[in-house]
C-alpha cells in the first residue's frame, strides 16, 4: 500500500470505486510528467441528486465544501488509475474548483479549501497547490460542485 492511501485510510479515508467512463474524453491524460485529471463530480457518494444545488440559493458552504471533498476523492481514484502508484506523485501542482453559485455569492474559495485541504491529507506538503477558486451559474446535472487537478509525477 503506497504511503498516500495510507495516510487517508488512518484518517478513515478511503477512495472510491470508478465506474466504467462512458464519456467522449479521457478521465485523466499522462503527458510528459503531468497527469491532467477531467473535471469531477461527486458521482459515487449516494445519489447524484444529493449533491445538487446552487450556492447562495438552495445549498450552503458546509454541504458544499462535503461536495467537494467528494469530487477531490474522486480526482485522486482518477490519479490513481492512471500511474497506480501514488507515491509517484511529486506534487499536486493546481486545482481548479467551479462552483455553482448565485452572482451574489462571494465564498467560492470556502468550498474550494475542502478539496485542498485533502490533497494536504493525501500527500502532506506535496499537496499543496496553486488553485482557483471560480462561480459558475450551473455544472453538469445541476450538481454544486465540480474538481479538476493537475498532478506532477
Amino acid at each position: 500500500m503506497s504511503q498516500v492511501l495510507a495516510n487517508l485510510n488512518a484518517q478513515g479515508i478511503n477512495l472510491p470505486a470508478l465506474g466504467e467512463s462512458k464519456t467522449l474524453f479521457k478521465q485523466y491524460v499522462v503527458s510528459g510528467n503531468h497527469v491532467y485529471i477531467s473535471g469531477q463530480l461527486p458521482l459515487g457518494f449516494g445519489d447524484l441528486k444529493e449533491h445538487v444545488g446552487q450556492l447562495g440559493k438552495n445549498c450552503d458552504i458546509e454541504r458544499a465544501r462535503k461536495i467537494a471533498n467528494y469530487c477531490a476523492l474522486n480526482a485522486i481514484a482518477q490519479l490513481q488509475a492512471a500511474i497506480g502508484d501514488l507515491d509517484k506523485v511529486k506534487r499536486c501542482t493546481k486545482l481548479t474548483v467551479f462552483v455553482n453559485s448565485t452572482a451574489e455569492f462571494t465564498d467560492q474559495p470556502q468550498v474550494a479549501n475542502a478539496a485542498s485541504e485533502l490533497m494536504i491529507q493525501a500527500f502532506g506538503e506535496k499537496g499543496a497547490h496553486a488553485r482557483s477558486a471560480i462561480g459558475v451559474s450551473q455544472l453538469p446535472f445541476g450538481v454544486a460542485v465540480e474538481v479538476e487537478a493537475i498532478f506532477e509525477i
